[in-house]
């Protein structure tokens, strides 16, 4: 049986969403970005890729997958959207190493896209009535009590769980963000970026800085943030230990380790193993928790045998949680910043980390890596990952 390894790993900076630089460039411009570059610097040519699975949020219907490889220059490659919320872009990863593991495929690009900017805002007909119902998604209750359609109570209901103080969400937040500027001023990205040329104000730029972490952030400007849910008493989730509204995409070359070898390829790192769960709505940030434990058995492994874990903060308390419950060291956790600070492109963001991981292997000489996330409706996915 084919090992499915990754040959390249990219991904766009990340924007801040509606007044950001990536704010009219819809999701599958980006995707294009992406897909073209991740086979470009694979060594692979376009009729080498068997598919493009692409995961996608509320795109408005069609088939992204499909858009980017044919405007990438893929003609001969399909393409498969893919949802599973926020770990949508995991599942693609999962998609690609499982019909390569299966020998159906050689070459699959797989990552995700999102531009909040972009998507349509939906909404539904109230039932037995013409008046319109708003939200995206208003049949999960997510917290205890509650059946709106408002996720942000899931954090917090994370942290009555597990006992994590406002304070203790606030000191990761500054954490992240200090993380990821040191990360962006050292160059750390640099290799991963694919920068994209936009038109902003008239102008024409080269974009290729990540653009959501704040400088000069500190634990009393987080203090002084108002709770999201004021209604909730106690609640501790702020837009400050909270992840962002972003704009991006990411997309990693996946083959199997027999075409690498006759091409000539350096595999970056092999994809051991990967999974999800499910768990009740209201716990869908322990879904991030407790989908670790199922992915480390499947990979024959344990939490002493990881080297670097990128735990999504779409919520600082998951993160905090893993750490806390699970034994994960926090100083191995989201070493250069995650949701709350490089922000949340929700689509793309489990393959925006495991290009981040891939790329730290590499440089760190080998060793294993996690990702994991929560994903909204009760959710929770996970990758390992291997390099030499």
């Amino acid at each position: 049986m084919a090992h499915a390894v990754i040959v390249s790993a990219v991904r766009t900076p990340i924007a801040t969403s509606f007044k950001g630089t990536l704010r009219d460039t819809p999701a599958e411009e980006l995707a294009t970005v992406v897909v073209r570059a991740a086979v470009d610097r694979s060594g692979l040519a376009p009729e080498d890729v068997d598919d493009v699975i692409l995961a996608e949020e509320l795109a408005g219907g069609g088939d992204i997958a499909r858009y980017a490889a044919f405007a990438a220059g893929l003609t001969a490659a399909p393409g498969q959207a893919v949802n599973r919320h926020c770990a949508a872009s995991l599942a693609a990863v999962g998609n690609a190493a499982a019909t390569i593991r299966a020998g159906m495929d050689r070459a699959v690009v797989a990552g995700g896209t999102h531009s909040s900017s972009m998507n349509p805002r939906l909404s539904w007909r109230v039932p037995g009535s013409d008046e319109p119902r708003a939200g995206f998604n208003p049949t999960f209750p997510y917290y205890e009590g509650a059946t709106d359609d408002v996720t942000l109570a899931v954090g917090w209901n994370t942290a009555l769980e597990v006992g994590i103080t406002r304070a203790e969400l606030d000191a990761w937040a500054k954490r992240s963000h200090d993380r990821a500027i040191a990360a962006i001023d050292a160059g750390v990205f640099d290799d991963e970026i694919v920068p994209i040329d936009v038109v902003a104000a008239g102008e024409k730029i080269r974009f290729a800085v990540d653009e959501h972490p704040r400088r000069g952030s500190t634990l009393e400007k987080l203090a002084t943030l108002k709770p999201l849910r004021p209604e909730i008493e106690g609640f501790g989730i702020t837009a400050g230990n909270a992840s962002g509204v972003n704009d991006a995409a990411a997309a990693l070359m996946i083959v199997s380790d027999d075409l690498a070898r006759e091409r000539g390829l350096t595999p970056l790192a092999r994809v051991r193993a990967w999974t999800a769960l499910g768990v009740a709505p209201h716990r869908t940030g322990m879904a991030g928790v407790e989908v670790i434990p199922r992915v480390l058995e499947r990979a024959g492994l344990g939490v002493a045998d990881v080297d670097a874990w990128e735990i999504n903060e779409a919520f600082a308390s998951v993160p905090i949680a893993a750490c806390r419950l699970l034994g994960v060291p926090d100083d191995l956790v989201n070493q250069y910043g995650s949701g709350c600070s490089l922000g949340h492109p929700v689509a793309a963001s489990g393959a925006r980390m495991l290009t981040t991981l891939t790329h730290h292997l590499r440089r760190r000489g080998g060793g294993i890596a996690v990702a994991a996330m929560c994903a909204a409706g009760g959710q929770g996915g996970a990758v390992v990952i291997e390099a030499p």
